[in-house]
């Protein structure tokens, strides 16, 4: 695949536990040994986006001045992900602390640290222009995500994952993409997908609600529901940034929303099976395997 991705977004180190259930408000629950991963929202994606997606990737996040920012930036090195104009602040790096259930459940909880400082200088907005598409979430300053928007060059598609749910003010979007609880709060009403999807066309050209094990419902000139991928889960943590990630990928090598939805399922249900964020992120070819047969045991 071609194409220039922009992820201007969060990275976390994630402190993992599995538990046997998710604990109840003031209870506490004995879980196992404790797991070191690098993470974030936009970290996660910028990898996928990648490894996953095959595309030229730059990644615009803040770290600190710690081994938690080292930890996190040999990953995203490992990956292919360009790192040359991240920014280091005086904070401690973000942290996740993420409980595992035995279906592949997850809470988690974000200590956000020197993502909440992020503030894109002249020299990242200029990465910026050069994007096919430019990738944000909700992990970071709502300033950076309108200056990476109003960056981009003319032509170039502004994905927003609106995750974590927070008041968003009006943004020039061509796509947004959200989960059923998110697309709920956006649009301000419950619904079905179909009828949250129809409320959210007023906030961008496109909507993508992502619906977990039974897929997800693309937004456009109609309003259409792919399936999902039957498999057996392991850990659900970064399916949705993989999923993301392969989205601004597959549009950036110019695939229409749909066939970039269709790829971009493929890749979260390959990595719902193993555990992990960024270790669960599938190549390129596992997607493009797995999207043609449904291989491994998966089928559609």
């Amino acid at each position: 695949m071609t194409g220039r991705v922009v992820v201007v977004g969060s990275a976390n180190v994630d402190l993992v536990v599995d538990v046997p259930r998710q604990p109840h408000g003031g209870e506490t629950v004995l879980g196992g040994d404790v797991r070191r991963s690098p993470g974030g929202k936009g970290a996660n994606q910028a990898v996928a986006a990648t490894l996953a997606g095959g595309a030229e990737t730059t990644f615009l996040g803040a770290f600190g001045a710690d081994d938690g920012a080292d930890f996190l930036l040999a990953s995203l090195a490992k990956a292919g992900v360009r790192t040359d104009l991240v920014s280091r602040v005086e904070s401690a790096t973000g942290t996740a602390f993420i409980m595992v259930s035995p279906d592949g459940e997850n809470s988690i909880v974000v200590a956000p640290g020197a993502n909440s400082r992020l503030a894109l200088s002249d020299e990242q907005l200029g990465r910026v222009a050069t994007a096919d598409v430019v990738l944000a979430q909700l992990e970071i300053p709502l300033d950076a995500v309108t200056a990476a928007a109003a960056a981009r060059r003319s032509g170039a598609r502004m994905v927003l994952n609106a995750a974590p749910s927070r008041p968003l003010p009006d943004l020039d979007l061509d796509v947004l993409v959200v989960n059923e609880h998110e697309a709920a709060d956006l649009a301000g009403t419950p619904g079905t997908p179909e009828e949250l999807a129809r409320i959210l066309r007023r906030r961008a050209s496109a909507v993508v609600i992502t619906l977990g094990a039974a897929g997800c419902v693309v937004a456009e000139q109609e309003i259409v529901q792919l399936p999902g991928f039957r498999v057996s889960p392991v850990d659900t943590t970064g399916a949705g940034d993989t999923f993301c990630g392969v989205l601004a990928a597959a549009l950036a090598d110019g695939r229409s929303l749909r066939e970039a939805a269709e790829r971009a399922g493929a890749a979260a249900a390959l990595a719902v099976t193993r555990p992990g964020a960024q270790s669960a992120v599938p190549t390129a070819a596992e997607v493009a395997e797995f999207a043609e047969s449904g291989t491994g045991g998966n089928a559609r």
